[in-house]
Formats: C-alpha cells, sequence, structure tokens
C-alpha cells in the first residue's frame, strides 16, 4: 500500500482549510495531516489539533500562540507564531504538499517559502498570483515546486489541459456564478447590504470571496492567475456566467473543440484533486445529474461587473500593478463588510487607486517580495484616502 501524502494546511480554520480537513479525514489512508496554521482562532486550531493530531502548527498571531500553547497544556505540538512561523510550516520537511488556502496578500509570504522548499504547492490563495505571479512562478521554477490549482476554476482548466499540447489551446473560459446581484436592478446596488452581497447562490465561501464574487472581481483575479498559471495571454482569456455552477471551466481548441470539466459546486472536489493528484479520490462527490438541462452560458455586464474589467486593465499596465488593484479591493471590501463604504464605491474604489498607480508609475518593478510588499502598502494607503475624501 502506497504511504499516504503528508499535507500541510495553511489557513486551516477557513473555509477551504475546514473542507480539506473533511476530506482528509475521509480518506485517512490517503491523506496525513501532518502540519497546520492559522491567523488568530486559537480555539478553532486546537481543537483541529486534538481531532488531526499534526506534528506542528503556527498562528500568525503570537498572543493567540501564547493562548493556544496554554490551552492545549501537555497535548501541544511544535506551535510557532507570526509570519515566520506560518513560513515554517509551510517549509517543513516533513511535508509533501502544501495547501495554501489564507485568504488574502497574507497568503503570498506563505506561498513563497513553500515554492523555495521545493513543495507540491495546492494553491487556493488567488491573491499570491494575482498580487506577485511573475515572483510565484520564477520562484517555483527555481526550485522546482510543481503548484496544482485548487481554485474551482484553474483546477477545471488544469483537468482539461492534461495531455493537451500547447499549440493545440486557442482559448481559456472561466466560468463565473454571477453572484447573489446577477439579476438584481442595476439603480438598487448602491443599496445592498453585507448580508445580501454574501449570500452566495450556490456556493459556500467566506465573506471577502462571496464579496468579490458579487462585484465579479474574484474572476478577475482568476483572470490574472489563470495568465501566470498557465503562461497565458490575458486577451486569449475569456470569462462566461454560468449561474448553475456545474461546468468549472473550459478549454477552447484550435480545431473548434471545446473540453469541459463540471461537477458538483463543492470546493472539496478540486480540494481532493490537487491534494491526491495525479489520482482522484473514488467517491469523493455525486455528479449533479439533475442539472443536465439547465445550463446557461452569458457574456458579463460591463456596467455590473466592472471590477472584472480592471482586472484586465491592470494586466495590460504591468507587472507590478495588479498587486494594487488587489490591496485595493482588500481594503474597499473590508470597509464595505464593516458598512462604512457603499457596495457600488468597492469598484469606484478599486478603478481610482489603479488609476493613481498608474500615474504614479508604481507597479513597474515587481521583481522581489520586498517590492511587491512596498506596492501593496502604497495601494492600501491610497485606498483608505479614497474611501475618506469622498
Amino acid at each position: 500500500m502506497t504511504a499516504p501524502v503528508r499535507v500541510a494546511i495553511l489557513g486551516s480554520t477557513g473555509s477551504i482549510g475546514r473542507q480539506a480537513l473533511d476530506v482528509a479525514a475521509r480518506y485517512p489512508e490517503r491523506i496525513e495531516v501532518v502540519a497546520l496554521a492559522a491567523g488568530s482562532d486559537e480555539a478553532a486550531l486546537a481543537e483541529q489539533i486534538r481531532t488531526h493530531r499534526p506534528v506542528c502548527a503556527a498562528l500568525a498571531d503570537p498572543q493567540a500562540a501564547d493562548r493556544l500553547r496554554t490551552r492545549l497544556g501537555d497535548d501541544a505540538p511544535e506551535i510557532m507564531s507570526g509570519e515566520e512561523g506560518v513560513c515554517a510550516v509551510a517549509a517543513d520537511p516533513r511535508t509533501d504538499v502544501v495547501l495554501s488556502a489564507i485568504v488574502g496578500f497574507a497568503g503570498l509570504a506563505p506561498t513563497l517559502a513553500a515554492c523555495a522548499a521545493g513543495k507540491r504547492v495546492a494553491l487556493a490563495n488567488k491573491e499570491s498570483l494575482a498580487a506577485a505571479g511573475a515572483l510565484v512562478m520564477a520562484t517555483a521554477a527555481r526550485y522546482q515546486a510543481e503548484i496544482i490549482p485548487v481554485d474551482s476554476e484553474h483546477s477545471a482548466i488544469f483537468q482539461c489541459l492534461q495531455g493537451v499540447a500547447r499549440e493545440q489551446i486557442d482559448r481559456l473560459i472561466l466560468t463565473a456564478s454571477g453572484g447573489p446581484l446577477r439579476t438584481r436592478p442595476l439603480d438598487t446596488l448602491e443599496s445592498v447590504t453585507p448580508q445580501e452581497a454574501v449570500a452566495h447562490p450556490t456556493w459556500t465561501m467566506g465573506p471577502k470571496i462571496s464579496v468579490d464574487s458579487a462585484t465579479l472581481m474574484n474572476k478577475g483575479l482568476e483572470v490574472i492567475e489563470a495568465r501566470w498559471l498557465f503562461d497565458w495571454p490575458a486577451e486569449r482569456i475569456e470569462v462566461r456566467i454560468h449561474p448553475q455552477s456545474v461546468v468549472h471551466s473550459l478549454v477552447a481548441l484550435s480545431d473548434g473543440a471545446l473540453l469541459a470539466q463540471a461537477g458538483a459546486p463543492d470546493m472539496r472536489g478540486p480540494i481532493g484533486y490537487a491534494l491526491s493528484y495525479p489520482e482522484r479520490l473514488p467517491g469523493l462527490l455525486p455528479f449533479p445529474a439533475q442539472t443536465l438541462g439547465t445550463w446557461e452560458f452569458f457574456e458579463p455586464e460591463a456596467s455590473r461587473y466592472k471590477c472584472l474589467w480592471l482586472a484586465y486593465d491592470a494586466l495590460e499596465a504591468g507587472a507590478g500593478y495588479p498587486a494594487a488593484l488587489n490591496a485595493a479591493n482588500e481594503v474597499s471590501v473590508a470597509e464595505f463588510l464593516n458598512g462604512n463604504l457603499p457596495f457600488t464605491r468597492i469598484a469606484s474604489t478599486n478603478g481610482e487607486v489603479l488609476r493613481r498607480a498608474v500615474a504614479a508609475r508604481l507597479g513597474e518593478g515587481a521583481d522581489s517580495l520586498a517590492d511587491v510588499r512596498a506596492i501593496d502598502a502604497w495601494a492600501r494607503r491610497e485606498a483608505v484616502r479614497v474611501i475618506r475624501s469622498r
């Protein structure tokens, strides 16, 4: 019998992390949880440690790490803290696969640490490639790390491309549900509440990515991600609204054929595939055959989904500008969720920060983590200025 793959889960207390632990618990003969890392939720991490018995763990919040040690007492594994501790978990030699599922820019440094350690990286942190795609891919190539996408759309493209020569590809087509506001009248979007924006119709996700789905910023970030992940030009990456969320993405081939990957709208599917690749986990999810007669596809409305087109603008401007767009979006979404920003001003704030970044020629140098951090910090400050000035 083949030994189980040894997995580190970064962001274990979040939505993706919890679903990954569910997959691991269902297939203990195939997946061994060796390390866990999270932000500040020591209570949730303590429960995960008791259940899965990792050899090491980390919390980005040092005070939370201290509380975790006290909470677990003699049952505590090796516990580290701070960004350095999370990066140490990502690079731990006792692991084979690192699931990078920390939400936002905070996931970049651990992703780079896993790549520099030559790991197989199951990448669920889209912001790593959105903010620093060239740097992440160069680091992976230098240290012979392997990146397997976990985003359902990129997992679908990755699966469709197995055995397909590059010269046979015409276009990559990312699908999007359209979010919870797809049919809401445009003149009422100003009054959208955080509760309405996070009420996703088909996926179970955290609040930040749920809002990104409502604005289609998540799809914009995924366009950026696909550009770097598959080394494919942005002008040949398309987006289609698919409300049923069963066809996760498509690849158009040069002879007119169209390859599609379909499955239940459940993140355990792409998580399981990334952790077990090139094998598959039998019986993981049932196929939703009842949806076969209902599939629909639409072009996204430019007036409804302005954030999507900002991503294309950022890519066209240069390698460093997506980092500024991503940072602005994290700030504007947080302000919206806190009740301090109208829904429609998420897109206008992001666009204004990107415009100012281009005017300042900010994103023309993004060759190191320090460069990307500087762009990110500048864009966050600028986003706050834009929000406070209106």
